[in-house]
C-alpha cells in the first residue's frame, strides 16, 4: 500500500509540473524535475551515486527512501559515514539487507579522498553542517543538507556563498516544498483564494523531554548524544522545529520578515539543558502581516499546524483543510431562517442577550487535496536526484532554505536580547 500511495504523490507532482500554469511553475520551478522523461534511464553512466554523511535517526530515515529508489530512480548509495560506530553499523546493515554493498567511513575527509559521489546527503548534528557542506561543495559534489543550514549566521552565509562560487547544488531539507498539500495550498494563496492575508499562526507542541539514552554517563557522551539540548550545538526548538514553519510563512507571503521579537524560558524540563523548553515569537513583514509562533515540550494537545488566515478563508496545512469565511449554514440555522421568513414568530424577546460571543466557528472545512498520505521526504530526495542529473537546481530552493535558517537564528537572538531584531545587511542575499 505504501508504494502505491507514494507513487500517487509522485504522479500528482508530475501532472502538476506538466499541466501547471506558467505562474505556478515560475513560483515553484523545482516541479519541473517531475515532468522529465529521462529519470529512469538505465545507462550505467547515467547512474547517480550518493553518499550519506550522518547515519543517526534522521540519516537512516532518509536512507530508507533512498534504498527504495535504487532501481526506479537509477541511483545507488556507494558510501556511508558517521563518527559514531553504532550508528554506522546499523546503517551498513540496512544496505546489506537490500543486497547493497557500501563502503563505511568514520571520517568524512576519508570518504571525500577515496570516493567521488555525485551527491552527498548530510544528516549530521546541526553544528557540523557548515564545514562538511563547504568541503563537499569545494570537492565538486552536490549537497543535500538537512535543515537548519548551520548553527551560526556566518556559517549559514558561508555555505550559501560557497554554493554560488562552486555552482554546485545546495538543497536544504525543507520537505514541505515538495508536499502536494502545501504545493496546492500555496498556489491557492498566491491565486488569492483566502483573500488578503492578515495573520499567520504556527505552533509545534510536544510532551517529551527530547532526551535520548546515553551509553555511558560521561559529560562528553551526554553532549554528543543529546546535542539538541545544548546551545553550542543547537538552538533547540527553533532550529529543530520552527525552521520548517518560518519557511512556510515566507513561502506563503513570498517575502522575508523585516523584524522579530521573542521570548523563551526553561519552565518544565529543569534537567541541565541549556535550550528553552518553550518559546514564543512574532515576525513582522513589510506589508503589515505578522507571523505568530509558539512551541513547547510539556503539552501535546494542539500538536503542530500552520494557519494562513485571509479575509475570505483559512488554510491549515498539516490537517489538509481549507475553511471559507462563508461556510454553508447548519441545518438548524436554515430552519430558523425559514421560520422567520414564514412569519411563524410573532415577536422577538427584547430582554435577552443582544450579542453572540465570537467563539471559534464549528465548521469542518474542505480538504485541500483528497489524499492525506504525505511522502514529501521521498519526493524531496527524488527532486535532488533529478537536479543532480540535470546539473543544477532552481535557485529559489536554496534561497528558501537560506532565509528560513537566517531568520530562525535571528529569532534566537531576539529571545536572548529581549530586543526587536532586524537583518544585518551583510546577511542579505
Amino acid at each position: 500500500m505504501e508504494s502505491i500511495q507514494y507513487h500517487s504523490r509522485r504522479e500528482f507532482l508530475k501532472k502538476l509540473a506538466i499541466t501547471g500554469s506558467a505562474a505556478t511553475l515560475a513560483a515553484m520551478p523545482w516541479l519541473n524535475a517531475f515532468a522529465e522523461n529521462n529519470q529512469t534511464r538505465k545507462n550505467p553512466s547515467d547512474r547517480v551515486r550518493l553518499a550519506v554523511i550522518g547515519t543517526g535517526s534522521r540519516g537512516k530515515q532518509l536512507m530508507r527512501f533512498l534504498l527504495d529508489m535504487t532501481e526506479t530512480k537509477n541511483m545507488e548509495i556507494v558510501a556511508l559515514c558517521d563518527i559514531y560506530r553504532p550508528h554506522l553499523s546499523e546503517a551498513g546493515k540496512m544496505c546489506d539487507e537490500k543486497g547493497i554493498k557500501v563502503k563505511l567511513y568514520l571520517h568524512y575527509e576519508d570518504l571525500l579522498s577515496s570516493e567521488k559521489p555525485d551527491g552527498v546527503i548530510i544528516a549530521t548534528p546541526l553544528h557540523q553542517h557548515a564545514h562538511i557542506t563547504i568541503d563537499c561543495l569545494k570537492a565538486g559534489i552536490h549537497v543535500f543538507c538537512e535543515k537548519a543550514m548551520a548553527r551560526t549566521m556566518d556559517d549559514t552565509k558561508a555555505m550559501y556563498d560557497t554554493h554560488i562560487e562552486t555552482e554546485k547544488i545546495l538543497q536544504i531539507g525543507h520537505q514541505r516544498l515538495f508536499n502536494p498539500v502545501y504545493l496546492e495550498g500555496i498556489k491557492r494563496i498566491h491565486d488569492g483564494e483566502p483573500g488578503q492575508l492578515g495573520q499567520i499562526r504556527a505552533y509545534w507542541h510536544r510532551n517529551n523531554d527530547w532526551r535520548r539514552p546515553v551509553p555511558d554517563k560521561t559529560e562528553k557522551m551526554e553532549r554528543f548524544i543529546n546535542w539538541r539540548l545544548y546551545k553550542e550545538y543547537s538552538a533547540g526548538l527553533l532550529t529543530e522545529l520552527m525552521s520548517h514553519q518560518i519557511q512556510v510563512a515566507n513561502w506563503a507571503l513570498d517575502k522575508t520578515p523585516v523584524s522579530v521579537t521573542g521570548t523563551g524560558s526553561i519552565v518544565f524540563w529543569k534537567d541541565g539543558r541549556e535550550v528553552d523548553d518553550n518559546v514564543a515569537l512574532i515576525y513582522s513583514y513589510d506589508n503589515g502581516v505578522q507571523f505568530i509562533y509558539d512551541s513547547m515540550t510539556s503539552n501535546k494537545k494542539y500538536g503542530l499546524e500552520e494557519q494562513i488566515m485571509g479575509h475570505k478563508g483559512t488554510i491549515e496545512f498539516e490537517t489538509n483543510r481549507y475553511y471559507t469565511e462563508t461556510p454553508p449554514p447548519a441545518p438548524g440555522i436554515l430552519q430558523l431562517l425559514n421560520d422567520i421568513e414564514s412569519g411563524l414568530f410573532e415577536k422577538v424577546n427584547i430582554g435577552g442577550a443582544s450579542w453572540i460571543p465570537e467563539t471559534a466557528v464549528k465548521y469542518n472545512g474542505e480538504p485541500i487535496i483528497e489524499s492525506t498520505d504525505f511522502y514529501d521526504t521521498g519526493l524531496q530526495l527524488e527532486g535532488f536526484i533529478s537536479h543532480i542529473r540535470n546539473g543544477k537546481a532552481p535557485e529559489k530552493l536554496i534561497r528558501e532554505g537560506y532565509n528560513a535558517s537566517i531568520w530562525t537564528l535571528l529569532g534566537e537572538k531576539a529571545i536572548e536580547t529581549g530586543k526587536k531584531i532586524t537583518l544585518p545587511e551583510k546577511y542579505q542575499i
